[in-house]
C-alpha cells in the first residue's frame, strides 16, 4: 500500500496530474477530512467564495453519461469564464505543444492527426479518468476574478492534502464546457460560478499513462530578484 508524503515538500514534489485511476474507494470521512482542512486556505477577507459537490457511485456515472451525450452530440456550450486564449503565445505554447506531443505520441502512440484517438482519451475526463471520487468546485461570481483566485488556492491545498494521504488528482478543466449539465444534475444555483472537477482517488500504476512525468522550468526563467 502507498504511503503518503511525510511534509509539504513531499506533497508539492510528488503530486502529479493523474489520468488513471484504481477502483479502489476513498472512504468519506477521508474526504471529509481533507476539505475540512482545505477550508483552511486564505481567501479574500475570509470570504471563503468556494463550494464543492462531492461525485461518487451512481451520480458520478449519471453525470458523465449526460456530458458524453451531449459531448457525441456536439452540444457544447461556451465555458462560464475564458480559462483559456484561442491563439497561445510563446512561451506558454510551446510549453503545451511539448506537453500534448509528450501526452498523445509518446504515451498513448496516438499520432497528431489521429483525432478518434485524442478524442477517445478527451471522453475519460469525464468519468474522471476512472477515479472513484469526483469533485466539481464553484466559486461565488460575485466575488468577481478574486473568487477563482480564492477557488484556485483552496484546490492546490485539497490537492496536496490527498497527497499526504497516498492519494492522486488530477485538476479539469475540461467540465467547464458542460457546466449546464452539471448546474442540473448538482443543482449548482445560478451565482455560484464552475471553476473545474477534480479527479482524486488511487493511482493505477500499471496503466501506460503513469509514465506521463511534466517538466518544470528553472527558477531564473519566472523569478526576478529586486535587491
Amino acid at each position: 500500500m502507498r504511503t503518503g508524503a511525510t511534509s509539504v515538500t513531499e506533497a508539492i514534489a510528488t503530486r502529479r496530474s493523474v489520468r488513471a485511476y484504481l477502483s479502489r474507494p476513498v472512504p468519506r470521512r477521508e474526504v471529509e477530512e481533507i476539505l475540512a482542512l482545505a477550508s483552511r486556505t486564505a481567501s479574500n477577507s475570509n470570504t471563503q467564495p468556494w463550494h464543492v459537490h462531492v461525485l461518487t457511485g451512481r451520480t458520478k456515472r449519471r453525470v458523465a453519461e449526460a456530458i458524453w451525450q451531449d459531448l457525441d452530440a456536439g452540444s457544447g456550450v461556451a465555458p462560464e469564464y475564458p480559462y483559456q486564449p484561442d491563439e497561445w503565445c510563446e512561451p506558454l505554447r510551446g510549453r503545451r505543444r511539448r506537453f500534448g506531443d509528450r501526452l498523445y505520441r509518446t504515451i498513448l502512440g496516438v499520432a497528431p492527426g489521429d483525432h478518434g484517438g485524442r478524442r477517445a482519451h478527451h471522453r475519460r475526463n469525464y468519468d474522471f479518468f476512472g477515479a472513484p471520487v469526483g469533485l466539481i468546485l464553484t466559486t461565488d461570481r460575485r466575488a468577481l476574478a478574486g473568487g477563482l483566485v480564492d477557488a484556485g488556492a483552496f484546490l492546490q491545498a485539497i490537492m496536496l492534502l490527498a497527497r499526504e494521504r497516498g492519494l492522486d488528482s488530477c485538476p479539469q478543466a475540461s467540465f467547464l464546457d458542460f457546466h449546464p449539465i452539471l448546474r442540473r444534475h448538482l443543482r449548482i444555483p445560478d451565482h455560484q460560478m464552475v471553476v473545474c472537477g477534480l479527479a482524486v482517488g488511487h493511482a493505477d500504476r500499471d496503466h501506460r499513462l503513469d509514465r506521463l512525468r511534466t517538466e518544470r522550468e528553472p527558477l531564473d526563467s519566472f523569478t526576478t530578484f529586486h535587491d
